[in-house]
């Protein structure tokens, strides 16, 4: 027996369902005719063993796949500038350690943690914020994760002595990770593989720009002082924050899904189930599940290692040049801590360049998506990474060999162009490369990614002052090039034999076994669609006749 016959029976009887009503924004309900909800043909009976199995209606206005192309991109823009909030939060303490060691009166490497531990923050806090985002959904974790960072800035900008500096940037650090896993799942959530490359690139651009912070943070620190870099990272942090309370939705599919559920078994007292909990683990089991799983997936899975240590070598080569720059432009050419900061405009500037060639490029994987049926292999967005690798490579042995006070400081900073043309051109296909391929995973995906990219950031840093100390400049800098020429091989050996691996992973076959039925499902809805659109025509066609 389906829901719907039970469902007619009950309908004089009950009171509307609010809580089936969606929401589009958190103070206006998204209207959609609740009967249709309650009365649909779930497969069940409705029983504990076999319940109502919920999933999304045809044309279903709470879907999230289903909202507007604007509405999509009105929330992906305001969850990439969450994501650039905290990159700068980042980066801009680096602009101001120097008034910090004056201030504190402790060495470099001790100033250094400011950033150091706040990254090491980012490699902890998404094995805790991605997974519980797959649990209690996308919203509020982003909204209680970012209270809790502008209220470490607070602290961090009144911090009273070093410890107490390091100790809250470090938490600052780990409950700011939140967005650089749940942002791009939020994305993920919204936008099917054709049109989520071009969303994913800004969300994924979007952090590194926090390069810029150095710029800021050094102008402000020289000005007024190191505690003003933190009072502007408050209010950054803090307009995110109120602007993602008033207008973020919840996006993922399987908490809409299992509220539904709930709402239809309180509403008709049937027992329903949505399709993603149809085995009904306890919150325990889903914890447990869901906490193991980026471990799982970096240890297991060879796509997900081997392309996280790749982005993780170039992360940690960025926040290596966040301790380098100060060293060559600073201390050796003798540049003031703001003009200094100004060597990150060459980054900046590779990144822009990078992004539009990766959109002109997005042209190459539509005709891709059109050749395979609509969905193309993840393997096709990898060819802009290769390009990228060799770009990084060029920059850093540029850099390495200009950057002495004998050559003119614009050959140096040109270097760093093509190393942030490479790296936004290696880290945004590698990250679609990974949601392509792992889907319904993808905020663990991108937790496991975010954890050894920040371990790198973190100690990287660390070991970089005493390396430009012993080995000099030129070596120093050399070094990450050696690194990233290593490295140069991932990302053609996955374009060539990457759905050989795919195949043969565990969770990525399950991945791709559910985008090939949702793909099955969407052609028997196009068709259906088609055969009634053919028969309204024919219809009109022979009435025109009469």
């Amino acid at each position: 027996m389906t829901s719907g016959a039970l469902h007619e029976e009950q309908a004089s009887a009950k009171q509307p369902m609010h809580v089936c009503a969606p929401r589009r924004t958190p103070w206006k309900l998204y209207r959609e005719d609740v009967s249709r909800i309650t009365q649909a043909n779930y497969s069940g009976s409705g029983t504990d063993k076999d319940p109502y199995v919920v999933d999304w209606l045809n044309g279903d206005e709470e879907n999230p796949q289903t909202w507007s192309f604007a509405y999509k991109w009105v929330h992906t823009i305001l969850a990439s500038a969450s994501t650039f909030a905290v990159g700068f939060c980042s980066s801009a303490y680096a602009g101001a350690a120097g008034d910090v060691m004056l201030k504190f009166d402790v060495r470099p490497e001790v100033a250094t943690l400011g950033v150091s531990l706040f990254v090491l923050g980012f490699a902890l806090g998404p094995l805790l914020w991605g997974p519980l985002s797959e649990l209690f959904g996308r919203r509020p974790l982003l909204i209680y994760t970012y209270f809790a960072l502008t209220a470490f800035n607070i602290g961090s900008a009144v911090a009273p002595n070093m410890p107490a500096l390091i100790i809250l940037r470090f938490f600052a650090g780990a409950f700011g990770s939140s967005p650089l896993t749940n942002a791009g799942a939020i994305i993920a959530d919204m936008f099917d593989a054709k049109t989520r490359g071009l969303a994913l690139c800004l969300f994924a651009a979007a952090p590194y720009f926090g390069v810029i912070g150095p710029i800021v943070g050094g102008f402000t620190g020289q000005s007024v002082g190191w505690r003003w870099v933190m009072w502007v990272l408050v209010f950054l942090t803090g307009v995110i924050l109120i602007l993602c309370t008033l207008f973020t939705p919840e996006t993922y599919a399987p908490v809409l899904l299992r509220k539904r559920a709930e709402s239809l078994t309180a509403h008709t007292g049937q027992v329903y189930r949505s399709k993603y909990d149809s085995k009904a683990a306890s919150l325990t089991q889903k914890l447990k599940t869901n906490l193991t799983r980026p471990w799982i997936l970096l240890i297991y899975e060879p796509i997900v290692l081997l392309l996280s240590v790749y982005v993780a070598i170039i992360y940690g080569v960025l926040y290596t040049l966040f301790t380098a720059f100060p060293i060559v432009f600073h201390h050796t050419r003798g540049w003031s801590p703001g003009i200094s900061g100004l060597a990150f405009i060459g980054i900046a500037v590779g990144i822009l360049l990078g992004l539009v060639y990766i959109l002109l490029d997005n042209a190459r994987y539509v005709r891709a998506a059109h050749a395979a049926g609509g969905h193309a292999p993840a393997e096709a967005r990898l060819p802009p990474a290769i390009v990228g690798g060799v770009a990084i490579v060029l920059g850093l042995f540029w850099f390495a060999f200009t950057n002495s006070p004998s050559k003119h400081w614009l050959i140096c900073i040109a270097a760093t162009v093509p190393f942030g043309f490479g790296m936004i051109n290696v880290f945004l296909p590698c990250v679609n490369y990974l949601v392509d391929s792992y889907l319904i995973y993808a905020a663990s995906v991108l937790a496991a990614n975010s954890v050894l990219r920040s371990l790198f950031g973190t100690v990287f840093p660390l070991f970089s002052t005493k390396m430009y100390e012993n080995i000099g400049i030129h070596w120093a800098s050399a070094v990450p090039g050696f690194m990233a020429l290593a490295c140069l091989p991932f990302p053609v050996l996955f374009w060539k034999y990457g759905a050989v691996v795919r195949s043969r992973c565990k969770y990525s076959a399950e991945a791709s076994r559910i985008m090939q039925q949702h793909m099955a499902v969407s052609v028997v809805a196009d068709c259906a669609r088609g055969g009634e659109a053919k028969e309204q025509a024919n219809a009109a066609s022979a009435h025109d006749k009469v």
